[in-house]
């Protein structure tokens, strides 16, 4: 089997390299910047640039000698509240997580009808139920999975597209917007890097293609709530997020500053 894994040196990638290698897959991967001890090949790539994405792809699919699978893993978060108008930091994350991803796809599409291959998306529970103060990473993935919908139909003939909706890892990823204060923790239930990659590997390889794979029990209920009762997703949302301000999660966290100053004054 010969698969190409964009952002490959990352957390996900490297791990997702290397047991896709395991089970005898011929893999090479894309990265911005690519490591000295990558488990497979990667391939410099900057999946922004409409100009080298394609010939980038060409020269991975011709080292592997066609593709039957592409991963969409490729993706980065960062602070940015709904509430703020959109800058460099929303720019950036949409572009590498739903422009990136579709342009790396639209170079791979004629390999992949080639080989009546198979497109995994590595979504996100937030592309289905959103967590306030990062709406570009939610809006990103909820667009991805969108754009998943709409190759579904064009390619659903000749190819599978699956997207895979972990929540949180823990990994580089949330640095940034740790940084700015609005760290996500006790919003969110952590789980293993092992469980998503095992979850990806069965998107890629399972006999019968999915459509949607959540990645723990957890991650299904959620991904129930947010689908069929969303009002409840809602409300579970919206309680967790004024315990964790009324909690001083907050504090001191110059973009949360108007959320931590309304609840305060609905709390007088």
């Amino acid at each position: 089997m010969r698969v190409l894994v964009t952002g490959a040196s990352g957390t996900f990638g490297r791990a997702l390299c290397r047991a896709l290698t395991e089970q005898g897959a011929h893999v090479i991967g894309l990265d911005l910047a690519p490591r000295d001890d990558d488990p497979v090949e990667v391939l410099a790539c900057d999946i922004t640039d409409d100009d080298a994405v394609p010939q980038v792809v060409a020269t991975a699919v011709e080292r592997l000698g066609g593709l039957d699978v592409l991963i969409n893993n490729a993706g980065i978060g960062g602070p940015a509240p709904a509430e703020h108008a959109p800058g460099a930091e929303v720019r950036r994350q949409l572009d590498i997580n739903l422009l990136g991803t579709w342009r790396v796809t639209a170079a791979c599409t004629d390999a992949l009808v080639a080989s009546r291959g198979r497109i995994v998306m590595v979504a996100s529970r937030m592309a289905v139920m959103q967590l306030p103060l990062a709406a570009a990473y939610g809006a990103s993935k909820r667009a991805m999975v969108a754009y998943a919908d709409a190759l579904r139909l064009e390619l659903g003939t000749h190819v599978s597209v699956t997207c895979v909706y972990p929540s949180s890892v823990r990994s580089p990823i949330h640095d940034s917007t740790a940084k700015a204060g609005l760290s996500l923790e006790g919003m969110s239930a952590y789980e293993s890097l092992e469980g998503v990659v095992d979850t990806v590997l069965h998107a890629a390889l399972s006999v019968r293609p999915r459509r949607d794979l959540p990645t723990t029990r957890r991650g299904a209920a959620e991904f129930f709530l947010a689908r069929h009762l969303p009002t409840v997703a809602d409300r579970i949302v919206a309680r967790t997020f004024a315990e964790r301000l009324r909690a001083g999660a907050f504090d001191g966290a110059a973009l949360a500053a108007r959320a931590v100053a309304r609840h305060r004054e609905v709390a007088r």
